[in-house]
This record gives structure tokens, sequence and C-alpha cells, in this order.
């Protein structure tokens, strides 16, 4: 938590939601505003023990993400703005991904192990981050999110159909929800 400023979390959008397939625009205006979103991400990620979060999951359409891999050895917190892969090695890893928008779903992706991205950090400076292996899969999945791809996407058709039951029940929860509000 950050001392002296006013939490607040967020409602994660679920499968079903149309913000989830949306390319998220750019950020142009960097200042205590975005700030406050990045730190809001933030504690919304925390409370749903996550470790990246999109601003589309959140339902902002924004080109802005969120990441600590607190459970590694190099802890990494980021709060990124307009992030890019720029390069992309050959090797490729293979993980076990869960996403906050499709609880209790997880799958093994294939990516690469290695990927270089460019962004721009809170104030608007321009950064470039060299990640490999689990930061570099939570880089790649919450980038996707701002492209409208998510990470059942990137399932073979065979394991999307194992879990088409989960994803089916998930998204009527999802239908139910909205209808009701």
């Amino acid at each position: 938590k950050i001392k002296g400023r006013f939490q607040m979390t967020y409602e994660i959008k679920k499968y079903g939601e149309q913000v989830l397939k949306k390319k998220a625009e750019p950020v142009t205006e960097f200042g205590e505003g975005l700030k406050k979103i990045f730190d809001d991400m933030l504690e919304t990620m925390y409370s749903f023990n996550g470790v990246g979060l999109a601003a589309n999951q959140v339902g902002i359409l924004k080109q802005m993400i969120v990441i600590d891999t607190a459970k590694e050895e190099n802890r990494v917190i980021l709060r990124l703005a307009n992030p890019v892969v720029t390069s992309v090695s050959k090797e490729k890893v293979t993980y076990e991904e869960g996403c906050l928008s499709f609880p209790g779903i997880f799958e093994k992706i294939d990516r690469p192990s290695k990927i270089t991205v460019e962004a721009q950090d809170p104030e608007g400076n321009k950064i470039k981050i060299e990640a490999e292996d689990f930061l570099a899969i939570v880089l790649q999945h919450e980038i996707d999110h701002l492209n409208g791809v998510v990470f059942i996407d990137r399932m073979s058709p065979a394991r999307r159909i194992m879990h088409g039951k989960e994803l089916k029940e998930l998204k009527t929860e999802t239908k139910n929800r909205i209808k009701d509000k």
C-alpha cells in the first residue's frame, strides 16, 4: 500500500465482456492522474493475488500494465505505459498461465523465452526492458491484453475444447452479472 493516498480497487472484467477483446489506446497524458490509476491497478492486482494486470481488464482502454513478480527471487515491480515488444528470441518456453479475467482456468502456453520491451514509465520517460523466463511471459501475457488478445487465444484448439465447459460457464456467469447491473 502507498501511504497517504486513498487506494481503490477496480472490478476485474471477466471472459465474455467486450472490453477484453478491444485494442487499448495509447497513453498520451502523464502526471498524477495516471500515477493514481497505476497505483489502483496494483492494489487491484494484489487483492486478487495476481502478478500482472492490464488496464482493459479493469475497463480502462489505455495501454497500461502493472506487474509484480514478488514470487520470484529477483522481484520486479513495473508500471508501464504504451509497452511494445520490439524483439523476441527464437527459443520458446512453456509456462502454465492463468488470468484474473479467467478465474480457475490454467493452461500451458508456449511463448518466446526472451523479449525486449520498449515502454514509458508513469512520468513519460522511455524505458527498455530485456526480460527472460517468467518476467518475459508475464509481459507478453499483459501486452497481449492491450491488443485484445486473451490467453485462451494462445491455446491449441484441442486445449480450448478441453476447457469448453469452464469457458461456457464463465461466459454465462458474466452475461448474467452484466444483465443484473
